[in-house]
């Protein structure tokens, strides 16, 4: 069996690793350098592909075939805000497939972006089985901790596109502090501040006995190094164009002078206070060429990054709280990835938790570390101290029910993985064929306010009364964090599932806000709720009252049949109103309408000598369209051992 690495898949540079005689090391690329920059480009001489460092210094000559910073776009819809917005900063082009993802034109075909992170994996896998003299088949893959179900399932595919057995998809911050082996200092809760080229993630673990448990996860997969490289190539421009009146962002070459430049001053910044930046002949216009040179000073690089820094606090703070722990709680803080060699950065962090963070690894390295550690774990290496990790998942997950509520059934921050089975759904239609399972992701009560990761029909069900057939749904969730939905009619034994997969995306400007949003809308949701609350009971009343007219029509006066019958007319005229429905005028009919089956069907029984429940005080089924799926409240059945909401 070959060797399983484990790797560092980043937005900006790669990195990969194995363990060898119990202790991980960092495997050296062909080119002989620890870090692999995650760039792939069409040779302008060859037109071969190429990958890794041959790739990126081509990016000036060759812009438009030099593909980077794609872990952006990963398992994506092109329509996403925030898509939109990063493909205005790449020279490459783009379409959107017939899918709605994203394609980006190579050479003269269209790939995917897992196509052209497939492209750095197998350089990866080609320089690792070079330096290791064996073959690698297997590898741990790292990815931000807000990665939703869709781009986890991206980055797996692109493995698989590389010729790797993917055998774990774990969290950047979790392989992190695997990586610093923290587990040997005793019982802790740390911070793991995890600041990258393209996302900032921040998760709160606790750390005993070998058991990583994480607590929380929170972040901005929008967020990174190369948004302040990007602040200082629009300070370029801006200097530039004041200066000579061109405007570089029309010229694409030198677009990419500005990114090289703007990197190489960020980092030299980190250890002077001043730079200069030159970049001759930068562009020309009718009187000649034109030459780009200033000094950039630490203090000045620092206000124009100062919010960008500041933003990250959002995300920690919001990860404290999930957790239920006070920042004085924290025992250590890892920093993690290349931006927290930024002084500033590291000041901040300092700043805020009250003490020195822990960078004593180098954050360039550390995550594929942690995750060739977890890869030898996985191989059964008896070398290496047992690790458990307890990943969360980091949004809520549940199904559309009674027309438009968003029922859970796995919180935010849920253990993974994990398994949460309910049979308490139903029809909401008489001699309903069939049911739409509708998979929701978000925090907010609402369906319509969550994202729909998938939809999947189960048919095929006999015909019964609404309210009769019972189904049971399934959400699983494996240990890459990837869902797997399952419905079953529990008369049929039928089922049906989904696997939400890469065709399903999250818009990533929104994944760090829906929290905050949910908060934020919550006297507005409560009040939607009561509406919709409102709608229902009316909607359940009427079905109550024609059943009880059905079900003991010779018991039942034709004055007290008349009062029913227009009792329900008078619902049923205000329900069709829709959105411009009178909601106390419903209350007050339903309520009159309540009062009257109570007093039917107390002499209904009374009638027959009974003293038990009137029929037509029946269990609420609330309103419902042919297709949805209906939530019978108190009807938890969850399997054995699983937790019950």
């Amino acid at each position: 069996m070959g060797k399983i690495i484990g790797i560092d898949l980043g937005t900006t540079n790669s990195a990969f690793a194995f363990v060898q005689a119990g202790k991980p090391e960092v495997i050296t690329n062909k080119e002989g350098n620890r870090t692999t920059p995650s760039v792939v480009a069409i040779d302008v001489d060859s037109k071969s592909e190429i990958a890794g460092i041959t790739a990126k210094n081509q990016m000036v000559t060759n812009p438009e075939q030099t593909f980077y910073s794609v872990k952006r776009f990963i398992g994506l819809k092109y329509d996403d805000a925030s898509v939109k917005k990063d493909l205005e900063l790449v020279p490459f082009k783009t379409r959107k497939s017939s899918k709605g993802g994203i394609e980006i034109q190579f050479g003269d075909k269209w790939v995917t972006p897992e196509e052209v992170s497939a492209k750095v994996l197998a350089k990866i896998k080609a320089d690792a089985e070079a330096f290791l003299g064996e073959s690698v088949d297997g590898a741990v893959i790292t990815v931000p901790a807000y990665f939703d179900d869709s781009q986890r399932q991206a980055t797996k595919n692109a493995g698989k596109i590389a010729g790797l057995d993917v055998k774990r998809i774990i969290n950047e911050p979790t392989a992190a502090a695997i990586a610093y082996g923290l587990e040997k200092s005793g019982d802790q809760t740390i911070a793991v501040y995890d600041l990258g080229g393209g996302t900032f993630d921040v998760s709160i673990l606790e750390i005993g006995d070998g058991i990583y448990e994480v607590k929380s996860t929170s972040g901005d997969t929008h967020l990174g190094g190369d948004d302040f490289d990007q602040r200082l190539i629009d300070n370029f421009v801006d200097e530039f164009k004041k200066e000579q009146g061109i405007d570089l962002k029309e010229d694409p070459a030198a677009l990419q002078r500005l990114k090289e430049a703007a990197e190489k001053a960020k980092i030299a910044l980190s250890s002077s206070e001043q730079t200069e930046v030159n970049l001759p002949y930068i562009t020309a216009d009718a009187k000649g060429p034109k030459h780009f040179r200033m000094t950039l000073k630490k203090a000045d690089m620092e206000k124009l990054v100062s919010d960008l820094v500041d933003k990250t606090f959002d995300s920690v703070r919001q990860a404290l709280k999930d957790a239920g722990v006070e920042k004085s709680e924290i025992n250590e803080v890892v920093m993690v990835g290349g931006m927290t060699r930024m002084p500033m950065v590291k000041n901040k962090v300092k700043e805020f938790f009250g003490k020195e963070p822990n960078i004593s690894v180098n954050p360039d390295e550390v995550v594929a570390v942690g995750a060739a550690l977890q890869g030898a774990v996985l191989a059964g290496d008896k070398e290496v101290d047992d690790i458990t990790l307890l990943d969360v998942t980091p949004l809520s997950l549940g199904l559309e029910v009674n027309a438009g509520q968003m029922h859970v059934l796995i919180p935010r921050n849920t253990t993974i993985p994990t398994e949460k089975s309910e049979d308490r759904f139903t029809t909401g239609v008489d001699n309903q064929p069939a049911i739409d399972v509708k998979v929701l992701q978000g925090e907010r009560p609402l369906a319509k306010d969550n994202k729909v990761l998938g939809t999947f029909r189960l048919d095929g069900i006999p015909a019964a009364p609404r309210g009769v057939p019972q189904f049971e749904v399934t959400f699983k969730i494996d240990a890459n964090g990837i869902l797997n939905v399952k419905a079953k009619d529990k008369g049929t034994g039928k089922e049906q599932d989904i696997t939400i997969t890469a065709s399903t995306q999250l818009d990533q400007e929104e994944i760090d806000k829906l929290v905050k949003e949910a908060e934020e809308n919550a006297s507005k949701d409560k009040e939607e709720m009561e509406k919709l609350k409102v709608r229902n009971d009316a909607d359940s009343y009427v079905f109550q009252s024609e059943k009880l007219l059905k079900d003991h029509a010779d018991k039942i006066s034709e004055d007290q049949k008349t009062t029913l019958e227009d009792k329900n007319k008078e619902i049923k005229e205000e329900l069709a109103k829709a959105d411009d429905a009178d909601l106390e005028k419903l209350k007050t009919l339903s309520n009159e309408l309540m009062e009257k089956m109570q007093e039917v069907g107390a002499k209904v029984y009374e009638d027959a000598g009974g003293e038990t429940q009137a029929e037509g005080e029946s269990e609420d089924k609330p309103n419902a369209e042919e297709g949805e799926v209906v939530d019978q409240p108190g009807a938890d059945k969850s399997e054995e051992g699983k937790t019950v909401e």
